[in-house]
């Protein structure tokens, strides 16, 4: 009898404790803090929960890596709060034929139709849908429109997860870990790998003043297929580290008509001079013949044109991986208004693919090139540059109704080309081609 008692009342101290820690996470999630400039605030738009339990997820990520991260439900959310906070995460569901979750009416009735100033804020959102419906992530995206109408800027592009897609979540996984600085953090769900094998490495670029760059080639176990502008996913190995390290990605620079998936590597060095888990991987540790454990990620947001419109190709460094392999696609197809954009630091040196660029030159492949090598000269020459040279041809291609892929560095030139497009092309003209699938994005 006792024996019961004494489980009776333990049960009770157990129930009574968990009531208490969700009263105070709900008082804690309804508390307006005073966020400072460092701060990040995560706003959760929740249907069925799993948005809110993302949220979580992605709170401990971030204090993982030691940033101020705050948890918020967006009913809780007012205007306010949106023009205090300098950093925002927002997780956001959309239910039914488009609409938003039952706990976002009360904002987007009365934060969305109003006009804020929020040029100091910076965002990101990661939209949760089913391609199954005709409004995608309808949500995500109306979020995304009207923050950037309130002159938001985006930390990085929306992340698009279609039923919950484990691959979309490792790729914003990925931009916390580069957010918060700490690129280790484990991935939240192990996936599953198949084992491809290292059969060629190539240094790109000997003599360079900056990190050695390998053209690399990997074989798949079985015939494997992809589109052009797909990802891989690479599971790093250490000698000595016995424990599983978090996934890499890199945009794949071939088709499957070359056999073999080849990826433009750049060997990374982390704070202590140590070679970057995937990087120093690839690149040093692996020997030849070592077997990689590999996924293949459709970027359905990269993928080629469907139709056979001009194509504007900008990118700098090892962004020319998504780049080449586009314009293997696109002279596949005998699709050949093609105008490629690339930059470096020297040409003599970094000219990353010359001998396929030089070759679509002579077959017409592409009809348009400029190369911008920024060491070259005593004033820096970048791809946003270049663009303004060519201010009226970027315009008469786009009249025409071309399309503009951007792949590279997220900081310095994404940032640096989206500027001189806004520019050149106007605000509402750039964001109505980000809309139809003509302005796209892969950068990291």
């Amino acid at each position: 009898m006792s024996t019961v008692i004494s489980l009776l009342i333990s049960y009770s101290l157990f129930y009574l404790w968990i009531q208490q820690g969700h009263k105070t996470h709900r008082q804690t999630l309804g508390t307006k803090q005073a966020l400072k400039a460092d701060d990040i605030l995560i706003i959760y738009a929740s249907q069925t929960g799993y948005a809110e339990q993302l949220a979580q997820q992605t709170q401990a990520s971030l204090q993982q890596g030691g940033m101020q991260a705050h948890l918020s439900d967006i009913s809780q959310i007012d205007a306010q709060q949106l023009q205090q906070a300098h950093k925002i995460l927002f997780i956001a569901s959309t239910t039914g034929e488009g609409d938003a979750p039952d706990s976002a009416v009360k904002f987007s009735r009365h934060i969305l139709s109003q006009s804020l100033s929020l040029s100091h804020c910076r965002y990101a959102i990661l939209a949760l849908g089913d391609r199954n419906y005709q409004a995608f992530c309808a949500f995500g995206h109306q979020l995304d429109h009207w923050l950037h109408q309130q002159g938001a800027q985006r930390l990085f592009d929306t992340v698009e997860v279609d039923n919950g897609d484990d691959g979309a979540l490792r790729h914003w996984q990925h931009h916390l870990g580069v957010l918060s600085g700490h690129t280790d953090l484990a991935d939240w769900h192990q996936a599953q790998y198949e084992t491809w094998t290292l059969t060629e490495r190539r240094l790109l670029n000997p003599g360079s003043q900056g990190n050695p760059v390998y053209q690399l080639r990997l074989s798949p176990p079985q015939k494997s297929d992809w589109q052009a502008g797909d990802i891989a996913e690479i599971l790093p190995r250490r000698p000595g580290i016995d424990s599983t390290l978090p996934h890499r990605e890199y945009s794949i620079a071939s088709i499957p008509q070359d056999g073999a998936v080849e990826l433009i590597v750049r060997q990374a060095q982390q704070a202590d001079g140590s070679l970057g888990l995937g990087s120093g991987w690839l690149t040093h540790f692996a020997e030849l013949g070592s077997n990689i454990e590999m996924r293949l990620r459709s970027n359905r947001s990269f993928h080629p044109p469907s139709n056979n419109c001009p194509l504007i190709l900008i990118g700098n460094g090892t962004g020319i991986a998504g780049l080449r392999a586009l314009l293997k696609h696109r002279e596949q197809h005998g699709q050949q208004q093609n105008w490629l954009l690339f930059g470096e630091r020297h040409r003599a040196h970094d000219y990353f693919c010359q001998t396929d660029i030089e070759q679509w030159q002579s077959t017409g492949v592409l009809a348009k090139l400029n190369l911008a090598f920024s060491r070259d000269q005593t004033q820096r020459v970048y791809v946003q540059d270049q663009l303004r040279e060519q201010a009226p041809e970027l315009c008469n291609w786009v009249k025409q109704g071309a399309a503009i892929y951007v792949c590279g560095s997220l900081e310095g030139m994404a940032g640096g080309v989206d500027l001189a497009l806004r520019e050149l092309l106007g605000d509402a003209v750039l964001e109505k081609m980000r809309e139809d699938g003509r302005y796209r994005r892969d950068v990291y």
